[in-house]
């Protein structure tokens, strides 16, 4: 299968979940013996290469021109209102345009390219694949990882759910990633008969507790400052309201009366830093709550999980959370939100002999300290909980399986 992929985040610039799918995910179709070209964004300066091939696939990044001086007049007041964050939209629609142009202009009509199907992700690309489909008559299918009412908690800007549910509209199939963002789909209006659902994965060899050195561990404990008799809680992602940090913080008093050498340790950036560290100061949690404000490796990530004795991700909106499923991959008990929208919740079992984790309200600093509490409750049961969430992992959420899942999906579309 020939695919051209448009997705906004890609290797080396990735900003969350999207770009980590999107590396797993590509690299496995072509040691599946398909054939991938990528278009995504370039950085801001425009250093990354235009063209060229990483790991079997052809890359293109178009160079950026700044186009919002001219955009004031021809685009919607919703628009106008974000201010500074005119310039991101108009980054987005020229990487949009570009992409479209020379996908249909230079490869398949200049350079004879033959593609069998087109793959957008999330409203970011979109408007490129929208464009592609009509140019070319090629099937298009939109992979939906999050949506603009969602990710805002229904705040967000009408013209991006626009281009989401035209996106959708025009599409042969609509992917997304849990069962819980299917129901919110169908709620936006997006068609129901197009939408199918594939999780995400994780890759278990990397994610795995043995290849992470004791020493190692140590040493990243004793840079936060906790002794080898103390308790890590470990939060990592983008501190932006819709994660629930702030009750995390809110709930740590909860979790002090009963363990009170636990230490909560949060990993990320985001507009909340500010916040954060007022909530810490106001709260007097400095001795417990230990922020670090800064964008990790893979490899640190990785490390922060095998240091933690649980990890907890208290989303108000998370269509899948693939970070708990690192954290599981890396035997760790986990709690998730699992109110609203919350791929989470149809991933960690929360009863039963496949325990992994626990299902908590993440409205609520004390229900999730409830969480946290049983978690900690013996180093045995941290075991047994990990355990069972690797093994879960194993069985059902590796990228191989997967990238099998959507590949069958696309060929669904092709055969049609």
């Amino acid at each position: 299968m020939k695919m051209a992929v448009l997705v906004y985040e890609y290797p080396p610039k990735i900003v969350g979940g999207l770009g980590t799918y999107a590396a797993e995910i590509t690299r496995k179709f072509v040691l599946m013996d398909h054939d991938v070209t990528v278009f995504t964004m370039n950085d801001d300066e425009g250093s990354l290469p235009t063209r060229e091939i990483w790991r079997g696939i052809e890359i293109h990044r178009p160079l950026h021109i700044d186009v919002s001086d001219s955009l004031p007049d021809v685009v919607a007041d919703d628009v106008k209102k974000w201010g500074r964050g005119i310039q991101l939209f108009s980054k987005i629609l020229v990487y949009n345009y570009l992409s479209a142009s020379k996908l249909v202009n230079e490869l398949v009509r200049k350079e004879n390219f033959k593609y069998d199907i087109v793959i957008a992700h999330d409203w970011l690309s979109v408007i490129s694949g929208i464009t592609i489909k009509k140019e070319t008559g090629l099937p298009l299918v939109f992979h939906v990882h999050s949506t603009e009412r969602g990710r805002t908690l229904g705040n967000g800007s009408e013209v991006v759910s626009s281009i989401e549910l035209r996106g959708a509209k025009a599409a042969d199939m609509v992917i997304t990633v849990s069962y819980a963002m299917k129901d919110e789909l169908i709620k936006l209006g997006f068609p129901k008969d197009k939408i199918e659902v594939c999780h995400n994965g994780v890759d278990p060899q990397k994610y795995n507790p043995e290849n992470v050195k004791a020493e190692e561990v140590k040493k990243l404990k004793e840079s936060y400052g906790i002794k080898e008799d103390e308790l890590m809680i470990l939060f990592i992602g983008r501190l932006v309201g819709v994660k629930g940090v702030d009750r995390l913080i809110m709930a740590m008093p909860h979790v002090l009366q009963r363990y009170p050498k636990a230490k909560l340790v949060v990993v990320g950036v985001g507009d909340m830093q500010e916040y954060l560290k007022n909530l810490v100061k106001t709260m007097r949690l400095e001795d417990f709550v230990k922020l670090n404000f800064s964008f990790v490796s893979e490899e640190e990530r990785i490390l922060h999980y095998a240091a933690c004795d649980v990890a907890v991700f208290p989303s108000l909106y998370e269509p899948f959370g693939i970070v708990a499923l690192e954290a599981m991959s890396m035997e760790r008990p986990v709690v998730v939100g699992a109110a609203g929208v919350s791929g989470m919740r149809e991933f960690v079992i929360c009863c039963g002999e496949e325990q992994c984790g626990f299902h908590i309200d993440p409205s609520n600093p004390s229900d999730i300290a409830w969480g946290i509490n049983n978690a900690l409750e013996s180093p045995e049961k941290r075991k047994w909980l990990g355990k069972n969430g690797r093994k879960r992992v194993l069985n059902d959420f590796t990228w191989e399986k997967v990238a099998e899942r959507t590949i069958a999906l696309y060929e669904k579309v092709i055969k049609r």
